[in-house]
């Protein structure tokens, strides 16, 4: 589905429940990732398109901001220490987590599943695969919408995603770059409400 007016030409493309998907930016482009039905976690990723051992650092990230999770304005940082998107939009809570690993089948055989489970680190490769890139390591993810509270004895909670259907995140490219979405699989923790779903993304030109 497209959609043209006098700004923006726009297409608006799926993460499938439980998959991952990836797309390039160009400099200037924008990517809006919707949380379509209020309640999924996308697990998110930005590499530079040039060098794609230069990538999204959350530890980066989080130095630079003073700050444990983005705002409106906040430039993502790289682990070069250089920007490669900037967040423009935040029409969410705003509750993003930088703390957590993304999922992987180790993750969930902790948690007591038996056999191989959807996961975000299996997601990401799979949306670089598509783009015909590979990479023999897993970077942290901006884990979007979800909500892990934090105590000032340093406790973390496994919230419940505070979205409502349709909220979103825009961010910018400041660099040629392929960004990663994760639809998040994790159905054992209530971070997703309790339901896995899909999300949706759009490129914006300007």
């Amino acid at each position: 589905m497209t959609w043209e007016d006098d700004h923006v030409t726009t297409t608006l493309q799926t993460i499938p429940a439980r998959r991952g998907k990836a797309v390039r930016l160009s400099k200037g482009q924008s990517v809006k990732v919707i949380n379509t039905h209020g309640n999924q976690v996308v697990d998110f990723w930005a590499f530079n398109a040039g060098d794609l051992r230069e990538y999204l650092g959350m530890e980066h990230c989080r130095a630079f901001w003073t700050r444990l999770f983005p705002v409106e304005g906040d430039k993502m940082i790289t682990n070069r220490r250089r920007p490669i998107l900037t967040m423009t939009k935040d029409a969410s809570p705003g509750r993003h987590d930088t703390l957590i690993a993304p999922c992987d089948n180790e993750r969930y055989g902790l948690l007591g599943c038996t056999h191989y489970h959807d996961n975000c680190r299996d997601n990401m490769h799979a949306g670089l695969a598509e783009l015909g890139l590979y990479i023999p390591y897993t970077p942290d993810s901006l884990n979007l919408f979800m909500n892990i509270p934090w105590k000032e004895n340093g406790d973390l909670e496994w919230g419940n995603c505070l979205c409502k259907p349709g909220d979103y995140v825009v961010f910018r490219a400041e660099m040629d770059a392929i960004v990663v979405f994760s639809a998040c699989p994790q159905d054992m923790l209530p971070i997703n409400n309790g339901v896995t779903v899909e999300a949706h993304f759009e490129v914006l030109d300007q």
